[in-house]
């Protein structure tokens, strides 16, 4: 099985997610998107779900659109592409809370400080294991993100003194910091393991191998273009030795 329609680019998505996707087309896999259309000079569609439990066989395995911009390599549910950024989770805080260099959780300068986690994810297990969690907010992992952002609600707190720092997924702590006024820092978490950082990949049918083969091929001839749109959204990225890189 491949394409439904060849001469449209059909993109699942999920509509409330910025900054990665969202209806009004301003998150970064939207202009993602936009990009890799044009170069095959076909339009954009979109099929919008929730990324929840059901995405994939709602949208892709439902042959309702052909690709999933943006998914960790390995996923089990689909077949990724060549990844196409590497990002890790950060810590996120203000520029004058003493904390500027802390790029481990195990960091001393954490131990007395109150920090926002997103609760199920990997940097949780490792405040725990460092003893970290009595002193913790926790922020829901599911909502309902037509009315509710974990992301916003944390830089809001961190904006207001509310907590001193907190632990975000790579690509939503560079965008939330940016649009918090003062703008936040980040700081990659950089060793803390290997359950931290991703590969980024785009999601196809496991049949679709052709689909497969040339979105390859477009990443591979637009990687700085890809690389300046994922800059401006404030996303950490990764080299190949898991050094940042410059941007």
């Amino acid at each position: 099985m491949e394409l439904v329609d060849p001469k449209v680019f059909r993109v699942c998505a999920d509509p409330h997610n910025l900054p990665f996707s969202d209806q009004r087309g301003e998150g970064f896999e939207n202009k993602l998107a936009e990009l890799f259309a044009r170069k095959l000079n076909e339009p954009t569609s979109y099929t919008y779900f929730p990324q929840v439990i059901g995405f994939v066989r709602n949208t892709l395995n439902a042959l309702r659109c052909d690709v999933i911009m943006g998914t960790a390599v390995g996923d089990p549910l689909v077949q990724t592409t060549n990844p196409y950024y590497r990002t890790t989770y950060a810590l996120v805080f203000k520029p004058d809370s003493g904390l500027n260099g802390v790029d481990s959780l195990g960091d001393p300068r954490l131990k007395d400080k109150h920090i926002g986690i997103v609760a199920g994810t990997p940097p949780a297990t490792i405040l725990a294991e460092d003893g970290l969690m009595a002193a913790a907010r926790p922020y829901p992992l599911t909502v309902d993100t037509r009315s509710t952002s974990s992301p916003q609600m944390m830089t809001d707190d961190i904006a207001a003194g509310r907590i001193d720092a907190g632990v975000l997924w790579g690509p939503m702590a560079g965008y939330y910091a940016q649009h918090t006024t003062p703008h936040l820092t980040v700081m990659p978490l950089l060793k803390d393991g290997p359950h931290m950082d991703f590969r980024i990949a785009m999601g196809v049918r496991r049949t679709d191998q052709d689909w497969k083969r040339r979105l390859n091929r477009l990443i591979a001839q637009n990687q700085p273009e890809i690389d300046k749109i994922l800059a401006e959204y404030g996303v950490p990225m990764l080299d190949e030795q898991g050094k940042p890189k410059p941007q």
